[in-house]
């Protein structure tokens, strides 16, 4: 395979990633000098018990925290080369976002929520593409209604239906069954695995889920802070 070949097969390398926090009276190490790379169309799962780094990973990845010393790379681009408004500019074309509290804007309706990520990038056709993509995820008569108005699973929903609406290249999910019962939470991770084949997101989650995992075509374990062999 050539280099080029390769690079763009590859959507997330990640070299030497360490993050330290230092106060005045300690010296915490987060993560220590992970390294490892996610394949385009991947569905990739990072565990490990709580305190571990996951979270902090999944931050990092997404250049919403920089790192002591290591490198990311993203569909090729150098994320901490980049300054901040390039971050956020790369996040907004290419990633896709999923959090355990839904992270839904509570003033909005549904259908609001699933078209702010396009009107942010100034797609066309936001509405048609949002209710469209609220039907696919069986919300179709709940796109005028606000977030306290739905139930968890359906705010999950809107959720994953806001994240995918924009075909990220990445996918990132922290716990998204997290606050879900199992019942709930065994559709949404049907419902994911179904749109990230369908529409050949990359996917990579944080989940403490055995089940989540075991749908995942690889596993990364973290364990004090450390990537485990």
């Amino acid at each position: 395979m050539s280099e080029r070949t390769e690079k763009l097969s590859t959507v997330v390398r990640v070299a030497g990633l360490t993050k330290e926090v230092n106060t005045t009276a300690t010296h915490v190490t987060i993560l220590s000098d992970v390294s490892f790379e996610v394949m385009r169309g991947e569905a990739v799962a990072i565990v490990g018990v709580s305190g571990s780094g996951k979270s902090t990973l999944l931050g990092l990845l997404a250049g919403l925290d920089t790192p002591t010393a290591g490198r990311v790379e993203v569909d090729g681009l150098d994320l901490f080369g980049l300054d901040e408004d390039g971050r956020a500019a790369l996040r907004a074309r290419l990633l896709g976002f999923v959090f355990q509290s839904f992270q839904l804007l509570p003033a909005m309706t549904a259908l609001e929520n699933v078209m702010l990520p396009l009107e942010l990038a100034g797609a066309p056709g936001a509405r048609a593409a949002a209710v469209a993509m609220l039907e696919r995820v069986g919300l179709a008569e709940r796109l005028h209604h606000q977030p306290r108005q739905l139930s968890g699973g359906e705010q999950q929903r809107v959720a994953i239906a806001r994240a995918f609406v924009a075909r990220p290249a990445l996918l990132l999910a922290d716990e998204p069954t997290g606050n879900l019962d199992a019942a709930t939470g065994a559709q949404v991770i049907e419902l994911m695995f179904e749109l990230n084949a369908e529409r050949g997101t990359t996917l990579l989650l944080v989940t403490h889920d055995v089940a989540l995992s075991q749908r995942c075509q690889r596993v990364l374990r973290l364990a004090g802070g450390r990537l485990q062999s």
